[in-house]
């Protein structure tokens, strides 16, 4: 995800000047951050620490991020063919104990630990896969014995220090569905999420993949369009996988923020940079017209005005090019540090969120990475908590998959006590397509005021479970509140609101 490209003419600003206010906030908008474990760059905050620590760690960042009002997070769970997930036949990632293939003392299982917590805390929780890289570095003494480069060696091919899977073999597309699969079956996760990492990042070096296309060209007459129809096959392999197993879970991609240029196609984007259709061979554009994709989180790193790559000029062009599905902008949080080329405005990022907000074909946004916003990098973190992400929202609905709402939850009752009131309700009644409520959202207002469910300063808290009570402790003494709640199903399609209690705080 830290990206090393060049672009392929000078760079300049122009300065963007035009500040959007007065927009209201959204109830329906995806919010996410990356939770980076590729050489501890989120978590853990580094290799050996006790399982305890490592809970504690993640625990104070999903604490944060709920105070962002974060909705999803992205978690990487396999950063170059190992396992931060007990139920894995690759071996154990070596940022959790320092060495591959060593599972954490005491035993736990990261990925089911972080669903519980991200659930508890209104979120969801994404599997981030690398799907191609198969080591980070050269060092081969410290891969574990059966780490996949050691027991199939014809798979891999080295590249520029690295390891990477061959994407024109067969049996590596089959291996990879396999070890997605694994997840999807055996873990509750809400989405399966690939990088931008599919073929590797140009060096100076040709890719060693010339015999591999002679031997088995499939029709093709140029290796570069060979190089995509690899990507491609695995892609939609996996796409139908999913689907097939588990409708629910979302199958999404964040690809390098430019697919292509409009000089080398009239469908490309107006820009002129790093290509990911020409240097990584992942036509994304195919991906989400075919449907393989639930949605794309283009890594729009740029800012406004910039010439090869304008922020505006980008996020117009995926938002156009979405073939109805959901489109999330990729945000590099990282980059304020940079302080040039519109970095140094504090307004940059604020900006990129509110004109996202305009465009009805942009659900959200997506951060890279959790520790730039958890630092408050540019004073970032501030800007969600007092302004754009002032109050909570529900993820985006994703018709395509499921429409039906759940019914709606029965009997609220009210009981008020010392210093805190407590609501109890009956779950609602299965509708047509079997869904009871997999989650509800408390809704909250002084009596004085009408209760509106459509208004999201009204959320007071957004549940991922199935229980029949709700304790609100953040009451004030002696004041007067109405609630109402509403179910949501897995795909978060909400019902209508339940009947309205009222309560007096003592």
């Amino acid at each position: 995800m830290i990206k090393r490209y060049v672009l392929l003419v000078p760079m300049f600003l122009v300065f963007w000047a035009t500040i959007v206010i007065g927009q209201t906030l959204p109830k329906r908008e995806f919010r996410a951050v990356w939770v980076a474990t590729v050489k501890n760059i989120d978590w853990p905050s580094k290799s050996g620490l006790s399982s305890e620590k490592q809970q504690q760690e993640l625990i104070s960042i999903l604490d944060e991020h709920q105070k962002n009002n974060i909705n999803a997070i992205f978690f990487q769970i396999r950063p170059a063919a190992d396992a931060l997930y007990a139920k894995s036949k690759e071996p154990w990632s070596a940022v959790l104990s320092g060495k591959q293939g060593e599972a954490p003392k005491p035993f736990y299982d990261p990925l089911d630990f972080a669903i519980k917590e991200a659930h508890k805390r209104g979120m969801e929780l994404h599997a981030w896969l690398n799907p191609y890289r198969a080591t980070t570095d050269s060092d081969s003494l410290s891969l574990s014995k059966n780490h996949i480069t050691i027991t199939h060696p014809n798979w891999v091919f080295s590249y520029e220090g690295k390891k990477y899977f061959n994407p024109a073999l067969p049996e590596v597309r089959d291996y990879i569905n396999e070890v997605v699969m694994n997840v999807v079956k055996q873990y509750d996760i809400d989405g399966v999420h690939f990088d931008d990492y599919f073929y590797p990042y140009p060096g100076k070096k040709q890719l060693p993949d010339s015999l591999a296309f002679i031997a088995n060209k499939r029709g093709q007459s140029n290796i570069e369009d060979w190089r995509r129809e690899n990507v491609d096959l695995l892609i939609k392999q996996v796409s139908e996988s999913i689907h097939k197993t588990k409708k629910y879970v979302k199958f999404g991609v964040s690809p390098f923020g430019i697919w292509r240029n409009k000089k080398d196609d009239p469908r490309g984007s107006d820009s002129n940079g790093f290509s990911g259709y020409s240097a990584l061979y992942a036509d994304v554009y195919k991906w989400a017209k075919n449907g393989w994709l639930d949605y794309v989180n283009p890594q729009i790193y740029f800012p406004f005005g910039y010439a090869p790559a304008a922020y505006e000029k980008l996020t117009d062009w995926w938002a156009a090019n979405a073939f109805g599905k959901h489109v999330y902008i990729g945000h590099g949080i990282y980059r304020l540090d940079q302080k040039l080329n519109g970095w140094d405005n504090p307004q940059q990022l604020p900006n990129q969120i509110r004109y996202l907000r305009n465009n009805k074909n942009i659900q959200g946004s997506v951060f890279f990475s959790s520790k730039s916003v958890t630092n408050n990098m540019g004073s970032f973190q501030d800007s969600l908590r007092q302004n754009l992400y002032k109050n909570t929202a529900l993820p985006p609905t994703m018709p395509w998959i499921d429409n039906i709402p759940p019914a709606v939850p029965i009997k609220l009752t009210v009981k008020r006590g010392s210093s805190s009131v407590l609501l109890n309700w009956k779950k609602p009644l299965q509708v047509r397509d079997g869904d009871t409520a997999y989650g509800y959202v408390i809704y909250r207002t002084v009596a004085a005021h009408k209760l509106d469910i459509n208004n999201p300063q009204q959320i007071l808290k957004v549940v991922y479970n199935d229980s029949e009570s709700f304790e609100d402790k953040s009451v004030e003494r002696k004041e007067k509140y109405r609630y109402s709640i509403t179910a949501l199903d897995r795909m978060k399609n909400e019902s209508g609101a339940s009947n309205q209690v009222k309560a007096k705080t003592k």
